[in-house]
Order: structure tokens, then C-alpha cells, then sequence
């Protein structure tokens, strides 16, 4: 078999159950294109080259003694907010930080699953930001276009894959942080049901809004990564009844009622769509409605749902200030907001939590009328790369605004949402759309998205090779 960075997950995990390929060639040839693309894309903050390589000695042992499993021996990356044992977990911050000794809970079920986890990817510091940018590890780079972010904040789990780094990989998603940057790398990207995967060694990371989800080239690559993470430990709070995600990428959606949603739910400051994006985003309606389906321009009645998400999102970050073994060496923009954070964590976080309830009445009922709301992912396409980096705390809120007011409601709803690509825009920089439904609608979204996907074929769409010309030839 001859292999080349098109290969997904799925195509990977066959070939190595048929003895098409060793999973020490796959991993050799994963560790190769990372080196290679280091000092371009700067996609990792740790490659783990000698365990992934005896991760997959040890797998292909297991495969020519004819275990099976579903993801034995294939090469995949986990963002660097998720605990890997020996490996230190700094979270975009700078310092020395410790190796831990227990995998998470995700990356322990990814490893039940038989993956190997050839490293950690970069993300910004404590995953605030739309951007992966930071003193810690320098700037990680969009595969489409190098002088632009991939968003952030799982850009480095994002930038490898649409690389063709590795097949997929996991990313975490708190306000869009799976969402944006898949949608500005031109991926499907899943953030799931609250609790469908594990974010344990924490029950709730930062008060329940971030969730664990994937980054793939293909729908059904992606279903196929949320499969195989998916699950709880028993202390977790949120357990979510069992998905088979893989198996709704091959069904029928059937006719649905899709809702246009291109108003930006409400923000303190401003945020308007801009035309180049909205124009994708209304194709995908056309496309949707071409496929069947009825689609008409409707909002969620969102209100005033951002006052439930600061205190939330603020006290995670004074949460993790106080934890942080190095806090002079974080962004001032860190500390302002951890201190906002002991301001918020007492009656208004509880006053937010408390509200979320209401919030699951008032927009689940929106879904008596509709099964799935179809919406921009991001209002603009991608910064360049230091536009952000600078700003001040109010300049850097404003920017974020501006260009992501979209994603974050669900986050608070702890719902799920699929980006999909949603083409181009000047220069070439890639744009998405996000498919979002009511609880437990995993099954329903992406076999939406798996419709769409066999209709437009963005998986065959790569990034011009002088983004990535240090990469070896495949």
C-alpha cells in the first residue's frame, strides 16, 4: 500500500488490520512530517518520538497476533491541555512543568482504542483565545495560508491535521476552541454532548463550559475519533447516554427542518458578519435545500445568554491562575481575567449555572420548530498571525468579538455542534459553518454533515504545498 498524508483515520485503521502497513511506518512517517513542518506550521509543543515509537512496536505485536481494535496502531495527536503519563501538561503557559503520572480519561480510552499518541499539540494559554500564539512556544501557523492563525484555541491539533500531520486529533472547545479553527483550516470538527468525552482529571473544566472534541478531515474520520474517546470516568458529573457516531455518518438524515441562523447572538460589544462569509454560509442553506431539506432564516431566541457565560468562563481561569506553578510568567490579560474571575466565582457564578436551566426551556424550545440550526462559525476569516498577540485585555475581547460571537452559546447550553467547511474566501483562506442542535444530537448532526460532505468533497481540497514545503515527499 502506498500512503501519502490523504490517508484518514478510518483508511489507516484498515490497512492495519489487513497487514496492508506497520504502524511503526505510519508513526515514522507521522514524526517525519512533524519535524519537517516544526519551523513552518509550529504545531506541537511535545512530539513523544521514542514512546510513540514503541507505542507502535507494542501495536504491531498485538495486530500479527490478530487482536483488532478500532484504532490499533494508528498515529493521532492530543491537544496539550489533556493529560498523557510522562508527559508535562502546560497548557500554552510558560515554565517547567512537571511530567504527570495518569493519562486523562480521554487519552486513556484513546489508548484502549489502540491508538498511538505521537504528541501534544500547541494551544494558547489556558485556551482563551481564538488564536495559538503565545511566548511559550512561538506562534503555530495556518497550513493554508502561513502568515494567518489557525485559530485557536486547539490550532495545534487543527494545523496538523489539515497538514496531514496526523489523521485527527483531539481538541478541546470552551467558547468555539474545536469550532474556530476547524472552521479556519477547512476540517469537520465535533464538540459534543457535555460529557460525552471525559475531561477528567476535572469533572468540569472551567465550571462545564469547555468540552473534549475532534478535529478530522472527513466526517466519519472525525465520528470515528469521538467513538473511540468517548465515555466517563465514575466520578464524572455528566454522563450522557451512548452515541454511536460512526454508524449515523451511513444513515439518511431524512428531511429536516433547518433554521438559518445569521444574526450574531447577543454580545456588549460589537460583532457584524461579513459579506464574504455570509455568502458561504447562505451556499451551504442553498445546498441544504437542494438536498430537501427546509430551510428558513430563523434565530434562537438566545436573550441575554452572555451573562451566563463570563462568570463561568472567568472563574475557570482564576481556577487555573491558582494552580499555575509559574503565575508571574502569564499574559496580564491571564491575570485580569483571573481576577474578574474572584470577583464572579461567588453569587453570580451560581446565579449562571442556575440559568442554564432556563436557558435549556427557552431554546429547546425553538427546536419543537426546527431539528437543527445552521450558522456561521465564525463571522471573518482568519487573522494574521500577531494581530492579537499585542492587544490589551478590552482590545483583545473587542477583537474576539468581532471575529467569533458566534460560537460560544452552545458551550453554555453544553450541546452539540459540528463545523463543516464552508469554502473560501480572499486569498484563499478556508470558512465554516456550524450545524447545531438540542441534547444528545450527535448522531443527527453529523449524519447531516456526512450528507453535505458526500455532495461537496471537501476532504479532496489540500493546502498549497509552499505552506508546507519542508514536509517530506509522501
Amino acid at each position: 500500500m502506498t500512503l501519502d498524508r490523504s490517508e484518514g483515520l478510518a483508511e489507516l485503521a484498515r490497512a492495519l488490520a489487513d497487514g496492508e502497513v506497520t504502524s511503526r511506518s505510519l508513526v515514522e512517517r507521522a514524526l517525519a512530517r512533524i519535524e519537517a513542518t516544526q519551523t513552518t506550521l509550529n504545531a506541537f509543543r511535545i512530539v513523544r518520538t521514542e514512546a510513540a515509537l514503541a507505542e507502535a512496536a507494542a501495536a504491531d505485536e498485538e495486530l500479527a497476533a490478530g487482536v483488532r481494535r478500532p484504532l490499533l496502531g494508528v498515529p493521532v495527536a492530543v491537544k496539550d491541555d489533556m493529560d498523557v503519563a510522562g508527559e508535562p501538561t502546560a497548557f500554552g503557559c510558560r515554565g517547567e512543568f512537571p511530567p504527570v503520572t495518569e493519562d486523562g480519561e480521554a487519552v486513556r480510552r484513546l489508548r484502549a482504542a489502540g491508538a498511538v499518541i505521537v504528541g501534544k499539540t500547541n494551544t494558547c494559554e489556558f485556551g482563551q483565545w481564538p488564536f495559538t500564539e503565545g511566548p511559550a512556544f512561538g506562534a503555530t501557523r495556518n497550513p493554508w495560508s502561513t502568515e494567518h492563525t489557525p485559530g485557536g484555541s486547539s490550532g495545534g491539533s487543527a494545523a496538523a491535521v489539515a497538514a496531514g500531520l496526523v489523521p485527527a486529533a483531539l481538541g478541546s472547545d470552551g467558547a468555539g476552541s474545536v469550532r474556530i479553527p476547524a472552521s479556519w483550516t477547512h476540517l469537520v470538527g465535533i464538540k459534543p454532548q457535555r460529557g460525552r468525552i471525559s475531561t477528567w482529571p476535572r469533572g468540569e473544566s472551567f465550571h462545564g463550559i469547555t468540552v473534549n472534541g475532534t478535529l478530522a478531515r472527513t466526517v466519519a474520520d472525525a465520528a470515528l475519533l469521538l467513538d473511540a474517546a468517548a465515555g466517563n470516568h465514575e466520578r464524572d458529573p455528566h454522563r450522557p447516554p451512548v452515541v454511536d457516531a460512526l454508524a449515523a455518518t451511513k444513515r439518511d438524515p431524512g428531511r429536516l427542518r433547518i433554521a438559518l441562523s445569521l444574526k450574531p447572538p447577543f454580545t456588549a460589544m460589537p460583532a457584524r458578519l461579513r459579506p464574504e462569509v455570509r455568502a458561504r454560509v447562505v451556499q451551504l442553506a442553498e445546498k441544504l435545500s437542494d438536498l430537501g431539506h427546509v430551510v428558513e432564516e430563523a434565530d434562537p431566541p438566545y436573550g441575554q445568554i452572555g451573562l451566563t457565560f463570563v462568570p463561568r468562563a472567568t472563574a475557570g481561569i482564576a481556577e487555573r491562575v491558582r494552580e499555575a506553578p509559574f503565575p508571574a510568567l502569564l499574559d496580564r490579560r491571564t491575570r485580569d481575567a483571573a481576577r474578574l474571575g474572584g470577583l464572579l466565582g461567588g453569587v453570580p457564578l451560581r446565579a449562571a449555572r442556575r440559568a442554564e436551566a432556563v436557558l435549556h426551556r427557552r431554546i429547546g424550545a425553538f427546536f419543537t420548530t426546527y431539528d437543527v440550526i445552521l450558522a456561521p462559525t465564525t463571522a471573518a476569516p482568519p487573522p494574521r498571525i500577531g494581530a492579537l498577540l499585542s492587544l490589551g485585555g478590552l482590545a483583545t475581547d473587542r477583537a474576539m468579538i468581532a471575529a467569533c460571537p458566534y460560537a460560544w452559546p452552545w458551550n453554555v447550553l453544553g450541546w452539540p455542534g459540528v463545523n463543516v467547511p464552508a469554502g473560501f474566501v480572499g486569498g484563499g483562506l478556508p470558512v465554516g459553518a456550524q450545524l447545531l442542535g438540542p441534547a444528545n444530537s450527535e448522531p443527527l448532526l453529523v449524519c447531516l454533515a456526512a450528507q453535505l460532505e458526500a455532495e461537496l468533497r471537501w476532504h479532496s481540497a489540500w493546502p498549497p504545498e509552499h505552506a508546507v514545503t519542508d514536509s517530506p515527499a509522501a
